[in-house]
């Protein structure tokens, strides 16, 4: 068994302090759980809570549509899959539960952007590349901005190929008691079911249900507002 000597364990302490992960009590020198740790059990929690909150409405919405049913949460500058129930249907499309994926493109992902604070999305797309998925991802900042723009107006938002050449989707944010996001719910499939008429029925149903679940979590103005 190999051993760690009293210097290098000092030493290691001395860096989890720097982190935030432990805090060192000035009087016993007794260490504890630091901020960073904290920070980190609320972030799971809320994801936990999301996650069970939505459960029974992506349900309903997966009998109504027969469609890929999704729920992404952020993690820094991507969007994570937390839920999902896939279509059944012969061709369909797989959102893997913690894939990871970019917030440019696709629907879920310009949910987040169009909904963050200014700050915040504008942070992002300073440091992050467009770099093309497919010959539909939007590339050009200002044409991103501007289909963001979109998307406040209508509530949700629709994605052609963007991240997959053979995929569409609808997205619609979730919001906490707060009124800031906190998820994103998405229908996806095929392009070839997903016409534009079907993309605004889908579009109000995500909507709506999104809706319903920040009402669960806390969030208290009226739908549309």
């Amino acid at each position: 068994m190999v051993g760690i000597s009293s210097s290098a364990s000092g030493r290691i302490m001395q860096s989890l302090r720097d982190l935030g992960i432990l805090i060192q009590d000035p009087s016993t020198q007794h260490y504890s759980l630091g901020s960073r740790v904290l920070t980190w059990a609320g972030v799971y929690s809320t994801n936990l809570d999301i996650r069970n909150v939505s459960l029974p409405y992506i349900q309903e919405l997966y009998r109504a549509t027969q469609e890929t049913i999704s729920l992404y949460v952020l993690e820094g500058k991507e969007r994570v899959c937390v839920e999902r129930f896939e279509s059944q249907q012969n061709v369909r499309i797989v959102a893997r539960i913690g894939r990871r994926l970019p917030l440019y493109a696709g629907s879920a992902g310009k949910v987040f952007l169009a909904y963050l604070p200014a700050d915040r999305r504008d942070e992002i797309l300073a440091s992050t590349e467009l770099i093309p998925l497919t010959s539909k991802t939007i590339t050009d900042k200002e044409s991103l901005l501007a289909d963001l723009n979109s998307v406040r107006k209508n509530g949700y938002a629709e994605s052609y190929g963007e991240w997959l050449l053979d995929a569409s989707g609808v997205a619609a944010p979730i919001f906490d008691e707060r009124g800031c996001i906190i998820a994103a719910l998405t229908i996806s499939g095929p392009s070839q079911r997903f016409t534009k008429a079907k993309a605004k029925e889908y579009g109000q149903l995500v909507v709506n249900t999104a809706f319903m679940i920040s009402r669960d979590m806390g969030y208290r103005k009226p739908l549309g507002k």
